[in-house]
């Protein structure tokens, strides 16, 4: 499923998806970088409640798919600029991650 139409059954709100039409091959949900980037797979779909800027460093190197945040958490300039600059897709969702998981597992089943 496309990160358009995911965004759209989410009812997500669209931070940057400079490439909607990418699918994620996988999802991983988790908050602590470190263990992200040692356990998430190349394009996939990261849920987290994590803004600060090193959430789309680690996005770019892994090349996910999208990253979606959850619990509706604060998203400051830098980091929406950094998203754009890097072209990584970003949603927000007011759900907890718990929610997000569930709701994203049954749409990607």
């Amino acid at each position: 499923m496309k990160i358009t139409e995911l965004a759209a059954i989410l009812e997500a709100e669209i931070v940057t998806m400079p490439d909607g039409d990418r699918e994620p091959e996988s999802v991983y949900a988790g908050d602590l970088l470190s263990w992200v980037m040692g356990r998430a797979e190349e394009g996939a779909l990261w849920i987290t409640i994590m803004t600060n800027r090193n959430v789309i460093a680690v996005a770019s190197l892994h090349d996910f798919a999208c990253v979606l945040i959850t619990d509706g958490a604060e998203i400051d300039d830098e980091f929406a600029a950094l998203a754009k600059e890097k072209e990584i897709n970003v949603l927000r969702t007011p759900m907890s991650t718990y929610e997000a998981c569930v709701k994203v597992g049954r749409i990607l089943q």
